[in-house]
């Protein structure tokens, strides 16, 4: 049985040390990474698909207003969203990480919250690839039974966070602060954001569960394909 081919969006620009975390955590648990981004080729198939973490999502697609001194990339979003669009119908495994998390609630219809230390007064701010945010994960949820805990220490490497949930999306993590950490779809057998980066904890198991799970799920799709 080859590997699952899971599409990795990323920026033009990304960095080569953040791309071989993404590329190391799917490859170690059985699956062939292949980097998407707006400049390359768009292949016809995919077995599963992680939407990365990156630069802001544009005001505009969200309702939401505009902030200065931002980072944007039109032309990803414009990319993950056509993914999205093209691949959730289909049923094809999809993991958000970061603004991949926020992307597929915007996708679905929801809002996101522009500025976490805008909103939140005397929000600590974080900026950290070590884990050191506390997050409860709901009981009985998918993100439960696949990490396998009901909380957890993660990473923060955001501003922007979910804010009202998108059609059939349900918030099933949050921080210790009340902001929303993790999302996962009621429609989908496999459709699940997080706000954390699970690509940098490679010792974290948990964390290594749910990439093993997207990983796991995409070779299921792959031999339905198959049939």
């Amino acid at each position: 049985m080859p590997r699952p081919l899971i599409g990795i969006t990323t920026s033009d620009h990304k960095s080569q040390l953040a791309w071989c975390f993404d590329w190391f955590a799917v490859w170690r648990h059985g699956g062939k990474p292949l980097r998407l981004s707006p400049s390359r080729p768009i292949p016809e198939h995919l077995d599963g698909l992680i939407i990365g973490g990156g630069d802001d999502i544009q005001a505009h697609l969200y309702g939401g207003e505009v902030q200065l001194d931002v980072r944007l990339d039109p032309a990803r979003d414009e990319l993950e969203l056509s993914l999205l669009n093209r691949f959730i119908p289909q049923n094809t495994p999809v993991l958000g990480i970061c603004r991949g998390a926020q992307l597929i609630n915007v996708h679905l219809g929801g809002t996101l919250d522009p500025d976490i230390y805008t909103t939140h007064e005397g929000l600590k701010r974080r900026r950290t690839v070590l884990p050191r945010k506390t997050v409860d994960i709901v009981g009985g949820s998918q993100l439960y039974q696949l990490l396998g805990v009901t909380w957890c220490r993660v990473n923060s490497l955001h501003h922007q966070a979910v804010n009202h949930a998108g059609k059939g999306i349900k918030i099933v993590a949050r921080d210790r602060d009340g902001l929303v950490q993790g999302i996962e779809s009621e429609a989908h057998d496999f459709l699940i954001g997080v706000q954390w980066h699970p690509e940098w904890l490679i010792f974290n198991r948990p964390q290594q569960r749910l990439i093993s799970a997207l990983v796991t799920a995409a070779k299921q799709n792959c031999e339905r394909s198959s049939d």
